[in-house]
């Protein structure tokens, strides 16, 4: 695909990563020469120096046969504009990056698309609506819903507790046959890969495993690995940042009690003024005393997003050492995941990741309705939209091709999740589920064309 990305920033850099290692042909447009030589030095793209709100620049990218242009500067406005002009310059398809999280609320009363904006994206709502999965699975580090929750992805690392470590998963689905849980990624103490979990594949302590879940089965899944999924009613915030605002803002409207930390004396009042159900408090939550002074060991959950990703990380270090169940911590650097397994911090957040993750399913072949990829492992998890002409339509699972290194999850059909074993027969408008290793997203994806 040609694909033209608009901001060198975080994002974009990031974006522009991860596209190239695909070998898609990646233009980078900023106005900043600094941010683009680093980016032409370490990815394999084209940079192009100058405003992509200039029709001759987009000209000069030639947008006019580009298959996808993203907008992700610092400014939506400028975002906007940009998919505006692509659009009508002839790109196939746009995508804005955005603050205001009512653009998306109202995306189909205002019409975007009949502008020229086919999608749009905000990385600060995707990280608070994580942030609220992540609270209503406590005892998961990594959490993904599929349609509103049909199929759950739940990452846990296995404790000696676990009833099925030490065996096989096809001893365990033999010992618990009526179970609403399938793993589908395993990943070994101390190691780098990533296995995708046959019959035969053992269960070890300290395995850090991924499973899919149907209704019901989060419950059970935390009763088989000693887990427990604690009820969090009251939750401290760290930061008046756009995620901790928007966090906050969702949180108390659930009926969380929210208490909210900023040092910032003006931005402290601002979101005092918003949120009248949020108890803010202006205060460096930095300090450690401070914490202690604002009843930090009385929280069920501590959520540190900051500017600062050291900083939120020691937060949270301190937040469970005074025994709070569940910390969550903003970070921009991905080498925090690897570190965050050891250390003990429950969950991390990355906004560049969640925009990936958002934006890479225009990427993929066949109808991809949503995908993420899975934290610290080389797998990705897409949920496909199965059409007539799909190879995988009407044919029972168990005789499909299907690529070792893939497994299907779980189906949703007519909006229901359902763990899908061998016996189950795909059809027209079933959703899939599949988790697959980079090296055969190729594969699978022909399965869905």
């Amino acid at each position: 695909m040609k694909i033209i990305i608009a901001g060198a920033g975080e994002v974009g850099f990031h974006l522009a990563k991860l596209l190239s290692y695909e070998s898609q042909e990646i233009t980078l447009i900023d106005t900043n020469k600094e941010c683009l030589a680093y980016a032409d030095t370490h990815l394999d793209i084209k940079v192009l120096k100058g405003d992509a709100t200039s029709i001759a620049i987009l000209k000069e990218a030639r947008v006019e046969s580009s298959d996808l242009l993203i907008g992700v500067t610092a400014s939506e406005t400028t975002n906007i504009t940009i998919c505006v002009l692509a659009k009508q310059l002839g790109a196939k398809r746009t995508i804005a990056r955005i603050s205001n999280t009512e653009f998306i609320n109202h995306k189909d009363e205002v019409g975007f698309i009949r502008f020229g904006i086919d999608e749009l994206i905000s990385p600060e709502a995707l990280a608070a609506s994580e942030i609220e999965l992540s609270l209503k699975q406590s005892s998961f580090n990594d959490n993904y819903e599929f349609e509103e929750g049909a199929l759950t992805m739940a990452g846990l690392t296995l404790s000696k507790e676990a009833s099925f470590v030490g065996k096989k998963v096809k001893q365990a689905a033999k010992i618990f046959p009526e179970i609403h849980f399938v793993p589908i990624a395993i990943q070994r103490a101390g190691t780098q890969f990533t296995i995708i979990p046959r019959g035969d594949t053992l269960f070890k302590e300290g395995d850090n495993v991924v499973f899919v879940t149907s209704e019901g089965g989060a419950e059970e899944l935390c009763k088989l690995t000693g887990k427990e999924n604690t009820d969090i009613k009251n939750v401290m915030i760290l930061g008046g940042t756009q995620i901790g605002y928007k966090s906050a803002r969702d949180l108390s409207e659930k009926g969380y009690k929210v208490k909210l930390l900023e040092k910032n004396k003006e931005r402290a009042f601002d979101i005092a003024d918003a949120l009248p159900n949020v108890l803010v408090i202006n205060t460096d939550g930095r300090n450690v005393d401070v914490l202690d002074e604002e009843s930090l060991s009385n929280m069920d959950a501590f959520i540190a997003v900051g500017d600062n990703s050291e900083t939120n990380i020691m937060s949270c270090l301190v937040a469970k050492s005074k025994g709070v169940n569940k910390s969550i911590a903003l970070v921009e650097n991905m080498d925090y995941f690897e570190l965050s397994q050891s250390i003990g911090i429950d969950t991390l957040i990355n906004k560049k990741l969640l925009a990936a993750n958002n934006i890479f399913r225009y990427i993929r072949k066949g109808e991809v309705v949503a995908m993420t990829k899975l934290n610290n492992m080389n797998a990705e998890l897409l949920e496909f939209e199965v059409k007539a002409t799909s190879a995988i339509c009407n044919k029972v699972i168990k005789q499909i091709e299907f690529p070792r290194s893939a497994i299907i999850a779980g189906v949703i059909r007519d909006g229901v999740g359902l763990i899908a074993l061998g016996g189950f027969k795909i059809q027209q408008g079933d959703r899939v589920v599949v988790c697959s290793l980079l090296k055969s997203i190729k594969g699978v994806e022909k399965l869905f064309l």
